[in-house]
């Protein structure tokens, strides 16, 4: 009987990972269009800005309503961590990478290395990260570089150190959530996007003007909404779940999968066409993906394969010997 509940929470468990991956992947593929549509006519720090205040502001009341207490100074503390590497550093640095010159191609491209870093920090934390798992990250950035081939790589040395700096600032933001003590999950996600909204507003106030709020078009406030609802309340949730529940490399794989889905996403909502590129990336990425999901039990595999086929030969050799010995 024991068994069978073990198998049911097991299953129940495979498919919230399941569900989690899916959001993620289907969801922040989606914000990149968001974005290019939000950015139109609205200020880029302003608008993370108030994003994950908003967003902030709604987890702390669903966090109040399910009966979770206010977090305690130490949690605060370490919940503005996680919110500055994330929500402060993470997503700012990628705005001003761009407003200096990097060309779309390189970030897309430089953000496929964020799983790496975070496998890095995990392994160095005393984690062990499968050697499978390694191959399919390395996988997964081939693929996603050769997506990125039709974009543009000019960058200025500024703009690409900034580039290069935001995944690094979002893999230890993620590896802190991992590791620091936090609150509940709704209170911890309130706590740090509060805190990482807040570091991100007054940064904002020194460059934009709030009045620049006042000639937003509705087509960018409606894909604000979009990124608030979905990209951060919705998709940035089950991300903190994953970072929780899984292995560092299939949370962080969202980062090489999310732009074969944006390009989905712009060929069907923004007539752009296919190249042969992605005809050869994305394979490596449904092999990456193999290789972090199923890696681990492929190796458990070879290796029982491998036994039996030794047995058998092993089994083969006595019979062989005994034969021999007979004859003679």
């Amino acid at each position: 009987m024991l068994a069978i509940f073990n198998a049911q929470a097991r299953s129940r468990r495979n498919w919230a990972v399941a569900l989690a991956l899916l959001l993620v992947y289907i969801v922040w593929g989606t914000t990149y269009f968001a974005i290019g549509i939000a950015v139109q006519t609205m200020p880029p720090l302003l608008m993370n800005a108030i994003r994950f205040l908003c967003a902030g502001g709604v987890m702390l009341l669903i966090a109040l309503w399910q009966g979770h207490a206010l977090p305690t100074a130490r949690q605060w503390r370490n919940a503005a961590v996680v919110g500055g590497c994330m929500v402060f550093l993470a997503m700012n640095l990628m705005g001003f990478a761009q407003k200096l010159g990097i060309g779309s191609g390189l970030m897309a491209t430089v953000v496929t290395t964020m799983p790496m870093w975070l496998a890095l920090w995990s392994r160095w934390g005393g984690e062990r990260v499968p050697f499978t798992s390694w191959m399919g990250l390395a996988l997964g950035v081939a693929g996603a570089l050769l997506l990125a081939l039709e974009g543009d790589f000019s960058a200025t040395w500024i703009g690409a150190l900034l580039a290069f700096a935001a995944p690094l600032c979002w893999s230890v933001g993620s590896y802190a959530s991992r590791k620091l003590s936090l609150p509940a999950p709704a209170m911890a996600s309130a706590a740090q996007w509060l805190t990482g909204g807040a570091m991100g507003l007054v940064v904002a106030l020194w460059f934009e003007p709030l009045s620049a709020l006042g000639q937003v078009s509705a087509r960018s406030w409606a894909a604000w909404v979009y990124l608030l609802v979905f990209g951060t309340l919705v998709a940035l949730n089950a991300y903190l779940w994953l970072l929780q529940n899984t292995p560092s490399a299939l949370a962080g794989s969202y980062s090489f999968v999310n732009p074969a889905v944006a390009l989905v996403v712009g060929v069907a909502l923004g007539g752009e066409l296919l190249t042969g590129w992605v005809f050869a990336a994305l394979p490596l990425i449904a092999g990456a993906l193999g290789l972090i999901l199923y890696g681990p039990a492929l190796q458990l595999w070879w290796a029982a394969r491998g036994a039996r086929i030794g047995s058998a030969m092993g089994r083969g050799v006595m019979r062989s010997g005994q034969s021999s010995s007979r004859a003679g």
